[in-house]
């Protein structure tokens, strides 16, 4: 089924029917609860009662979508906007001036000015930054050693974003704040998506107070970074200085909140969605040897003696499956909302104008009607062949359509390379103490990874 058949529906869509309720609910928080309780089991369980069904958050009614052409549908149709609980519980970390909360012309203008700093033929100058960094990473590991995982992901993902896209010095104290901070706003962000109960985020709990000062933290994060980079009074060719330069429509200086809100939304979203990645990476490596294996002879294969380069990425095809398939599995980004500008239609139901829709990548990457052993780890479901019978839109770990990430080739090469070289210096496995539950907020990741790294 194409996108294009999703949308041939009756021309007044006053007449079609509303999309039935879920099942689930309570009295008062709704299908909040089940959001809390098991988000993951619920999205997943959700397309059993329809494609479209209505969920109700506290009092607000949000409808979910749950196939695969159906998220096409939401990502391509102009329709639907960038909009709804998760848009607004994430304005408190990324405004609203910035590319990810964007829409319409505003839009179009920031994608422009970032676009630049990751175009295929510029990607090749971060290969030797990406190339350091895995090393390092690689290197800072010891024979028998623990390794918290969560903290070493959140360092490299920083240092690689900061060194290749705003020229910063290396942040290793940055990144340790940025990953406590993280993981307390994106928990508490979801929270107050899943049940708005927006008086009672404003008490003086402790909860709250810890939110506040993480959020305002990160906050001060950023603001050190572009204050350091006017007092170096230098303009080098990144995308930070492509920012301090950019006008808007009028052909003035953008302003301050919009220069603070764009690098907000490439530090912090691309350090916490990497990091993730980098930690479920780190987990499939340690259960699962004999890929592990693979990528390390992969590597060794296509390098020798030498490290991993740029110029490799293209060759090493088991290790991008690997990736592609831990991504499938635990994508970072789970959930997403939009919001309908118009009366539509989807999936043959009414979507009533100011409506909010949200769907789960999670839940569309796991389904069992697009997958074989649709919960099994196998990388070589990426081969050529099998992936010719995947659904359309079944797979979107970048999204789709103008709000693609614009870093999807960077990020990749990213972690080709970081998972090659690790791999091919170190075997893991898992330690006593760590929990390896998925934590979940905004984002997924390993709620506390140890692994112990022994040297092949």
């Amino acid at each position: 089924m194409t996108v294009e058949s999703v949308r041939s529906a009756s021309p007044d869509v006053r007449e079609l029917p509303d999309p039935p309720y879920a099942g689930g609910g309570v009295p008062l928080l709704g299908h909040g609860w089940q959001l809390v309780r098991d988000p993951l089991g619920y999205f997943a369980r959700l397309r059993d009662h329809g494609d479209v069904v209505r969920l109700k958050l506290g009092p607000k009614t949000v409808y979910a979508a749950s196939s695969p052409a159906l998220v096409g549908e939401l990502a391509l149709n102009p329709d639907y906007i960038i909009g709804g609980p998760l848009w607004e519980s994430l304005e408190g970390l990324l405004g609203k001036e910035g590319v990810a909360t964007a829409n319409g012309p505003t839009h179009r203008r920031q994608r422009r000015t970032i676009q630049p700093a990751f175009r295929l033929d510029v990607l090749p100058e971060y290969g030797p930054i990406m190339v350091e960094e895995a090393r390092a990473f690689a290197g800072r590991l010891r024979p028998g050693a623990v390794i918290d995982c969560t903290s070493e992901s959140f360092r490299v993902a920083v240092r690689i974003a900061a060194r290749c896209l705003l020229r910063g010095d290396y942040m290793d104290e940055r990144a340790e704040r940025l990953c406590d901070a993280l993981a307390t706003v994106f928990l508490g962000m979801y929270r107050r998506m899943v049940i708005p109960a927006g008086p009672l985020y404003r008490l003086p709990l402790p909860a709250n107070r810890k939110f506040n000062r993480a959020l305002a933290d990160m906050h001060l994060v950023v603001d050190e970074i572009v204050a350091e980079r006017r007092a170096s009074g230098q303009n080098p060719d990144d995308l930070l200085t492509a920012l301090l330069t950019a006008k808007n429509e009028n052909g003035d200086p953008i302003g301050e909140q919009e220069i603070h809100d764009q690098v907000v939304a490439i530090v912090t979203p691309g350090a916490e969605t990497v990091a993730s990645t980098i930690m479920s990476l780190l987990q499939v490596l340690a259960e699962h040897p004999e890929h592990a294996n693979k990528v390390a002879e992969e590597a060794e294969s296509v390098g020798g003696d030498r490290p991993v380069a740029f110029e490799d990425v293209h060759k090493l095809a088991h290790t991008n499956n690997v990736i592609v398939e831990t991504m499938r599995l635990q994508p970072p980004v789970w959930i997403l909302t939009r919001r309908a500008v118009a009366d539509t239609e989807l999936g043959g139901y009414r979507i009533p104008a100011g409506a909010d829709l949200v769907y789960s990548p999670y839940a569309i990457q796991r389904d069992p009607r697009s997958y074989e052993r649709n919960t099994e780890f196998d990388p070589d479901r990426w081969l050529p062949e099998p992936v010719k019978d995947l659904p359309k839109y079944a797979m979107t770990p970048f999204g789709v359509g103008n709000r693609k990430c614009p870093s999807d080739h960077f990020s990749m090469a990213m972690l080709t390379i970081l998972t090659a070289e690790m791999a091919r210096k170190w075997r893991f496995e898992r330690v006593p103490g760590s929990r390896d539950a998925v934590r979940v907020g905004i984002t997924l990741h390993p709620d506390r990874m140890l692994l112990r790294a022994t040297p092949r």
